[in-house]
Parts: C-alpha cells; structure tokens; sequence
C-alpha cells in the first residue's frame, strides 16, 4: 500500500479521512503547534480569547483559558430559604389570620413556621359556627388568649392530657355542650380571667375553675346548674380574685351565703345583682366585714334591702361606684348627701327608683357623683357593653385586641 493512502491519526487517537489528509497536509505547511491543533480540532470549545497588551505585543497574541465556576446568587433578590427562622416568624407576626394559613400550605418547613407558638398567642374567634375542629387546632397551638363567644362548639375533642396555656379565655353566650366544657375546662390550670357568661355548667366545672389559683378575674354571670358547696370551695382556693361577677344565676339563699361566707377579701369589685328574695341586710353585713377594700359593689334587684343598708356599706371606705338599681324598697328620701356617707363615692346607678325629673335635683345634693351614668354592669365582663372603642375596642378582651381575628 502506498504511503499515501495511509490513514493518518490525529493527536487525540481518532483516524482522519482521506480528504482531511489535505487539511493535515495544509496545516503541516503552517507549522501548527500541538497547542493550536489540540485547539482546532477539538469539538464544542469557544473560539480562544485574544488579548495584546501593550504596543510591545501587537504582533504577539496570547490566549487567557479560565476555569468554569459556579453562577455566583442574584444580588438583586435573596431567597426566603436562606433567611433564619427568626426573621421569617417576625415577618409572619404581622400578616392577618386568613393569610397566615395560606402560608402554611407552601411547604412543610413553612407549614411549621405558620403555626408556631409564638404567633398564636391571641386569637378571636367571635361567633364562628362549628368550630370544633378549628379550635382543636388552635388549643394545639399554645394558645394563651381565646375570644370566642358567642360561637357554636361541637365535636371539640381534646385528647391530650398535657395542661392548657390559656390565660385568659372568653366564652360567654356560647352554644357548647357541659360535656365538652368539662374537657375543655380541666385541662385549664394557669387561667387570670375567665368568663362563662350564661352558660350550663355543672359542679365539675366548679370543680376544676378551684385548679386556677392565678384567677383574677371570673364572670359568671347568668350561670346554671351548680351547687353551693363546689361554689364555696371554688372561691376558697382562688384567693386572688380581684373581680367577680356572679349575678343573676340559678341561686337560692344557700348560694347566697356560700358567696359572701367564702368570696376572697382580695376583691376590689362585685356584682352580686338580681337575687330579689335571698339577699338580705345580715348577709350584707359578712360580706362589708370580710372585704373592706371594695371599690365597685353591684347590689341591684335586691329588693329585701331597705334604707338601713346605708350605715353598713358606710363602712366601705374606698367605695367609689354603687349600684342599687330597682332596689325599690329604698326609698329616694335615703339618697339625698350620700356624699357625706361616702366620700370616695363618684358613680351611683339608681336606675328604676325615680323618674328623670328628679335626677337635676339628687345632682345637686350630691356633687362631684355621677348619676346612672352604667346601665350595664362591667365587673369582671372582657367586653362590657358600653364600650365601643378603646384599647380594646368592641372587639377586644379585658382591654386588650387579639392579633389574630377571623373576619
């Protein structure tokens, strides 16, 4: 075979055609390199970068090869998976309820984030139907203060035994079975205020609100269905109850006494209203020697009381709000200077005891007291009704918002 059929190999090992053996032959003419070969037939390479640098190398062109790296991240955006947890929970405390469990559906990481502890410290749930489920949920979180009354509860099962951490807890006016309160309620041992406002409870829930040593404030107001022993032992071991609003529930004259036998000398301000036949002037009497330091003292519908209560709530000398509405065996006569009978006095609810035409004249007998001025009572109530706006707002509970609101 002649040495020109022979096929050449290149530089890299592969056989070279006969027609490339003019390029072989046209190259070798131009004295290639190894380098430039290398260069020439290798596949899928850039086209080298020229430089000359200086007029000393304008003939002389050089080649600059860098090695690949990797794509350096955007710096006009920087991406949510690489912020601390920390700042993603402070970004997250200021989105509302609806969006923040839109976020807990991106991913798992940010489904954990959604519902940490630290954003579901104040909820409001106010007048949510078939809740159950949802409150589950939320008990799950940590929760420390609830607002949900007026809602209908069901199929609310609470099977951790672990203690709640709800602090603070309003369930006033719900529709919600003994069974599911008495599930909810012992699970509850570090509340401050609670308010069951006419509610169907029973001597277990008795029972279990006497767990709450750190209660401070506790409505109970329009209640049924419990007996007067639970209720004395109940109000025994809550010796911090500043505010007590127990009016107007299932009583009888036992109830009554186990009351002013029993309430905490702690308190500053209570509504014992709407017991027309069962209190009387001698309970009065236990009641101003056990706790002198009242400020605020409902005593209205209590039509068993007469003008000679007045000697015995003199006694309270730090008394500043008195309610005696419909108490109407007090005659308007026993009215005139209650200022010199109580000095501290500067609020006195005589609604249902005289007509309007008389307020002019009892304003002057009593200067610097404000006259029927809370036709709703606001003792120990997390929204009173006469309040529209504030801290807290119609919306709020013991004066203060829920962050977390389901509109």
């Amino acid at each position: 075979m002649p040495l020109q059929d022979v096929c050449f190999l290149d530089v890299q090992g592969s056989m070279l055609s006969k027609g490339d053996k003019r390029k072989w032959s046209e190259t070798e003419e131009t004295e290639c390199t190894p380098t430039e070969f290398i260069q020439q037939w290798s596949p899928g390479l850039k086209p080298p970068r020229s430089m000359c640098k200086g007029k000393e190398n304008d003939c002389n062109h050089f080649v600059i090869s860098r090695r690949s790296r990797k794509r350096k991240e955007s710096l006009s955006g920087i991406s949510w998976n690489n912020l601390p947890e920390e700042l993603i929970l402070r970004i997250l405390l200021f989105l509302p309820l609806r969006d923040l469990l839109r976020t807990a559906v991106i991913c798992k990481r940010w489904h954990r984030l959604a519902f940490d502890e630290s954003l579901w410290q104040s909820v409001d749930l106010e007048g949510k139907t078939n809740m159950g489920l949802a409150l589950q949920q939320v008990l799950k979180t940590g929760v420390r203060r609830l607002r949900c009354p007026r809602s209908f509860i069901d199929n609310l099962h609470v099977t951790d035994t672990c203690t709640l951490q709800l602090a603070e807890l309003d369930l006033s006016s719900c529709i919600v079975s003994t069974s599911t309160l008495e599930s909810l309620l012992s699970r509850c041992h570090l509340l401050e205020c609670l308010s069951l406002e006419g509610l169907q409870l029973s001597d277990t829930i008795i029972s279990d609100l006497a767990k709450n040593p750190r209660l401070l404030q506790l409505n109970l107001s329009g209640c049924s269905d419990f007996s007067a022993n639970p209720l004395a032992h109940m109000l025994q071991s809550c010796s911090r109850i500043e505010q007590l609003n127990i009016s107007w529930c299932s009583f009888d004259n036992n109830h009554v006494k186990s009351v002013v036998n029993h309430v905490t000398p702690s308190v500053t301000q209570l509504n014992l209203s709407g017991y027309r036949d069962s209190l009387t002037l001698d309970d009065l009497k236990v009641l101003v020697s056990r706790c002198p330091g009242i400020l605020t003292l409902d005593l209205s519908d209590s039509t068993q009381l007469m003008a000679d209560c007045f000697p015995v709530l003199s006694e309270l000398d730090h008394l500043t709000h008195l309610s005696l509405s419909r108490c109407y065996h007090i005659h308007i006569a026993a009215l005139t200077n209650l200022r010199k009978t109580f000095p501290a006095l500067h609020y006195l609810d005589v609604f249902g005891l005289l007509n309007d035409s008389h307020l002019p004249s009892l304003r002057k007998e009593n200067p610097g007291v404000c006259l029927n001025s809370w036709p709703f009572s606001a003792v120990a109530r997390p929204t009173p009704a006469s309040v529209s706006d504030g801290a807290g707002g119609a919306h709020g509970m013991w004066s203060r918002r829920s962050r977390l609101r389901f509109k």
